[in-house]
């Protein structure tokens, strides 16, 4: 085989283990594939139009087989999906036709700073826990329609964060449960990928597209969704949150120290600052976890509880305290949220 020929398959295969990664942490966080994707193929040098471009066009094949599972198992609010996924569509196409228009050097410290951003965001978002509010009401338009626009432009612009802004924003608005959350979000990017990726090719024509770097980051993910399911039963998303979050983070922090054209003793020193911050949110994601179990198990035992002196229990003692039985409940609800 040619060196050339060996070269390309050896980048083609790099590139299905970035779509593989950037599959496995997407499946266990409900978000962060465009995320992982793109920053990992801005560190290989790809330009950013380019990068966020091909990731989006892989990102129709993935998004298409993840909103079909999550139909499946019942993940998908419809309602959310209809009020997010349009504006979402014409934020990330907007998005798409200004990245398009602006050149590589200018666009570059554009994206790293949103990636470094969304990145940040993720660091805060798992290192403490979130809590549900189901019995605050329906998430309203009003709400749901600017939320997707912002998400779409933001995730057409920065090559990712339509997860990453749209998940923690109806997380904390604490009306949905989570695993719908992610169904919805998830299902609802299928429009947001291909209305980017429609920008894309109006603004940059056909060989603004990668496509064996599309191919392999289909192929890639699409490997990577089965055991995505697997490894969310076995990593804590709260550690798994933190971690990415801290890799996208110094990883984007370098392009703009070297788009600020600053030496000497400022990167190291700006490196050690973010490790630092690094350090401490993988502690308190440790602790969130930590606490999150304790309050699991301590519900669980109340349950248990209940149910073992329920048979024994008079019928005066079980209506006088008819809301009492539900106190573990919603404290199980809120721990799962």
């Amino acid at each position: 085989m040619p060196k050339s020929q060996g070269a390309l398959v050896r980048k083609l295969l790099i590139l299905a283990l970035v779509g593989l990664a950037a599959q496995l942490v997407d499946g266990a966080l409900g978000m962060a594939y465009g995320l992982t994707s793109s920053t990992l193929l801005l560190f290989a040098g790809v330009a950013p139009a380019a990068a966020s471009a091909s990731v989006h066009l892989a990102e129709i094949g993935t998004t298409l087989a993840a909103g079909v599972a999550h139909w499946r198992f019942g993940n998908v609010d419809w309602r959310v999906v209809a009020r997010i996924a349009v504006p979402g569509a014409i934020g990330a196409f907007a998005g798409a036709t200004f990245l398009s228009s602006i050149s590589t050097e200018a666009a570059a410290p554009w994206m790293a700073a949103i990636l470094f951003t969304l990145g940040a965001y993720l660091l805060v978002r798992f290192s403490r826990p979130l809590r549900a509010n189901p019995a605050a009401g329906r998430l309203r338009g009003r709400f749901l329609s600017p939320l997707g626009l912002v998400a779409g432009f933001i995730d057409a612009t920065g090559g990712g964060g339509w997860g990453p802004v749209a998940t923690p924003a109806l997380l904390v608005s604490g009306r949905m449960e989570p695993r719908k959350v992610i169904g919805s979000v998830d299902t609802a990017e299928f429009m947001v990928a291909g209305a980017a990726s429609a920008g894309f090719l109006i603004g940059l024509g056909s060989e603004g597209f990668l496509l064996p770097t599309v191919a392999a980051l289909l192929i890639g993910g699409l490997i990577a969704a089965p055991i995505a399911a697997w490894l969310v039963r076995i990593v804590p998303a709260q550690l798994l949150g933190a971690t990415i979050g801290g890799v996208i983070v110094l990883t984007n922090a370098r392009t703009l120290l070297r788009a600020g054209e600053l030496g000497g003793s400022v990167p190291p020193l700006v490196y050690a600052l973010l490790g630092g911050g690094w350090l401490v949110a993988l502690a308190l994601a440790v602790r969130a976890l930590r606490r999150t179990r304790r309050a699991r198990a301590v519900a669980e035992a109340a349950l248990a509880a209940q149910a073992a002196a329920a048979p024994v229990a008079s019928p005066s003692v079980g209506q006088g305290d008819a809301a009492a039985p539900g106190e573990p409940r919603r404290l199980a609800a809120a721990v799962e949220g």
